[in-house]
């Protein structure tokens, strides 16, 4: 793969994945409620979610995907109805989508992993991401298995460390010992981007 195509496709990736999103604000609650570490399995879940879109796409199924209105439908308004959940338990719970308070209850490793899969796994903006960037970058010419390879790893490579550092934000906050009312302005805040979110991704069509 040549260097300066390799590079426009590193600073495009590097760019929409370093975004704040659903899943930046999830593994950033993650992280404040069970510390960094073990947020790295909500990170784990996000990852694994962008690599079976990035497989898929590298495969040719997500074209078949994007043609079946059915299919798509149903990814889409799976993710627009889990995020609108998660934007009201932000706006109107107690606990709020970023639990920056101490002593709140630990979630279970898989409970991590599964929220964060979930989060990513249900966005069909990642298969439409990975659909049309691909065949962008691949020069037909030249074998392409590598080619996937290296945009599949370097990917994965910048999931892992822009989750981890929201992660690591998430409990630094929890950390500052941050007055009640500017943990509510947080969590009303989070509970916007996630309506906001939720509304964006209910727009999005296999057109787009």
């Amino acid at each position: 793969m040549e260097f300066d195509i390799f590079l426009i496709f590193f600073v495009t990736t590097f760019v929409v994945v370093f975004s704040p999103g659903a899943a930046a604000i999830a593994v950033a609650s993650q992280g404040s409620a069970n510390g960094s570490r073990r947020a790295m399995f909500g990170v784990g879940g996000i990852a694994f979610a962008n690599v079976i879109y990035f497989v898929l796409s590298a495969t040719g199924i997500a074209a078949i995907i994007l043609t079946s209105n059915l299919l798509f439908a149903t990814i889409k308004w799976v993710g627009v109805g889990y995020l609108v959940y998660l934007g009201l338990i932000a706006i109107f719970s107690k606990s709020g989508a970023i639990k920056v308070k101490t002593g709140v209850a630990r979630s279970r490793n898989s409970t991590l992993f599964a929220q964060g899969f979930v989060i990513e796994l249900a966005n069909p903006k990642a298969l439409l991401y990975f659909s049309a960037l691909l065949p962008q970058f691949l020069n037909t010419s030249q074998s392409i298995l590598p080619q996937i390879l290296i945009m599949g790893v370097t990917t994965l490579i910048l999931d892992l460390c822009a989750y981890s550092i929201y992660a690591y934000l998430g409990e630094r906050i929890t950390r500052g010992g941050i007055k009640d009312w500017v943990v509510k302005l947080i969590n009303r805040i989070a509970g916007g981007a996630l309506l906001f979110a939720a509304f964006k991704m209910a727009s999005v069509n296999a057109k787009n």
